[in-house]
């Protein structure tokens, strides 16, 4: 997930995880508790301290085994968007978290804060750093649905800049047409 920051323009890309793994992981919403789903809630001996690999059943050893790879999917989704986010990133990613059976703690959902405003008085800026925002939002291989909104506010964005840069353009354009005819011959 990536957060957007800025003075007048704010906006969450969170990652949906549940829709490319297993029904057994939940997506985590900043403002909520991470959700655990039953089907992976241990007895209290299991939650209160590691647990030797050894010590788990099978069904555990599976459930860890699933944490394991969505940990990894989430940081590699989230090093992505970081990765491509450059300048405009606020800081570095941050993730949910939930408790395996082994009594480790898994990354089950993360965000990346970013700079989604303008840049006032700047339409090429802005058009550049459209870009940035959109190559963000697109960069991990299996963007999620909000990646997918934060893209096309990014698109949005740029269009924008790019009328204000025509017209910019147009109105310097017009200002050297009135220069070139409105010369006056005073020696006569």
């Amino acid at each position: 997930m990536i957060s957007s920051v800025s003075n007048n323009s704010s906006a969450v890309w969170q990652t949906d995880y549940s829709q490319r793994q297993s029904a057994t992981f939940s997506t985590t919403d900043p403002d909520q508790d991470v959700q655990q789903d039953p089907a992976l809630k241990t007895d209290a001996s299991a939650s209160t301290g590691d647990k030797k690999t050894g010590e788990l059943s099978e069904s555990d050893l599976k459930v860890v085994s699933e944490l394991k790879q969505r940990d990894a999917e989430v940081k590699a989704h989230e090093a992505a968007h970081l990765a491509a986010a450059g300048g405009i990133a606020t800081g570095g990613a941050s993730f949910s978290y939930q408790q395996g059976p082994d009594g480790i703690q898994y990354a089950i959902g993360g965000e990346v804060n970013i700079d989604t405003s303008a840049v006032p008085g700047d339409p090429a800026a802005t058009l550049r750093k459209a870009d940035t925002i959109r190559r963000a939002a697109l960069a991990p291989a299996e963007p999620s649905g909000p990646d997918m909104q934060a893209a096309a506010g990014a698109t949005a964005m740029a269009a924008q800049a790019q009328v204000e840069l025509l017209q910019k353009n147009q109105d310097t354009q017009n200002g050297n047409k009135d220069h070139l005819g409105t010369k006056i011959n005073l020696s006569a």
